[in-house]
């Protein structure tokens, strides 16, 4: 049995999916418990990370777990989720980490991710760390512009990211939970070429069929809409990397194309299943 925290999500959602078209019994974890994964194989429990004793009912008999924790993770008792984990007899443990945590492993925005890594590295499980880079999937911040004026706002217009596809997240997170391989292995996920938010824009107006300004903002402007949703250590973490990325963060890697055996999905492909959320 493999357990899935953050299962409503983005990664967790397509992650469930992965595995039960594998053949696998999953234990689909969310704080609402009642994920609507219309299949025999999946069981949804309700569990807060933030109070790691309600993860163990979750976990018992587990032989893997893919670990999701919210923002940075600084605030969580990662260590005894950890604990709880390995307790059980979770044998194997596949944690979505971020490129962040080499990158800016000192800085308040992805030490916390840093600090994750090493007590997963040091927990006596068979561990893998998944590192994506910038999501594809932050471009649905856009939508309610997108819908109503027909333009996307954002800062930073011409600096270009390998953005990485969820769904590819979730394939690459899906092998290295239920095949061998994989242990002791930290991956860099992204997309097969970096694009900038001016030719995400041109992506997403092609798949519409009609124009979308693009409207530059400043940093500023930026950090104001982003402190809506987001802590302000994770803000200005990301607001750092959109703006003045490392070259390694700017870096096409091929580590999903090495884990599945073909080339990771690019910017359109993602754009394309999700068109209908910006009106399409």
């Amino acid at each position: 049995m493999i357990v899935v925290t953050g299962a409503t999500g983005n990664i967790g959602r397509p992650l469930v999916a992965e595995l039960v078209r594998r053949g696998h019994d999953v234990t689909a974890v969310s704080r609402a418990g009642s994920a609507p994964f219309d299949s025999p194989l999946v069981r949804g429990v309700s569990a807060d990370l933030a109070e790691p004793e309600g993860l163990r009912a979750a976990v018992d008999g587990a032989d893997a777990l893919f670990l999701l924790v919210p923002g940075s993770g600084g605030h969580l008792d990662t260590e005894r989720i950890i604990g709880i984990a390995a307790e059980a007899g979770v044998r194997r443990l596949v944690l979505l980490s971020s490129l962040g945590a080499v990158t800016r492993a000192g800085s308040a925005s992805h030490g916390p991710l840093a600090e994750l890594e090493k007590r997963v590295q040091g927990s006596g499980l068979e561990w893998t760390l998944l590192r994506p880079a910038d999501f594809a999937s932050n471009a649905l911040a856009w939508v309610p512009t997108v819908r109503s004026e027909r333009a996307v706002h954002a800062p930073f217009g011409d600096v270009a990211l390998p953005a990485v596809d969820p769904l590819d997240i979730a394939e690459v997170a899906a092998a290295a939970l239920a095949e061998d391989g994989h242990a002791g292995r930290a991956y860099v996920l992204t997309g097969p070429a970096a694009v900038s938010p001016r030719e995400r824009t041109e992506v997403l107006a092609r798949a519409l069929g009609v124009p979308i300004a693009f409207v530059e903002q400043t940093r500023d402007e930026a950090r104001a809409d982003m402190l809506a949703y987001m802590p302000e250590p994770v803000v200005d973490g990301t607001l750092g990397i959109l703006g003045e990325p490392t070259p390694q963060e700017q870096q096409v890697s091929l580590d999903i194309e090495k884990v599945l055996g073909r080339p990771a999905r690019t910017f359109g492909d993602w754009v394309r299943r999700n068109v209908a959320a910006f009106g399409g």
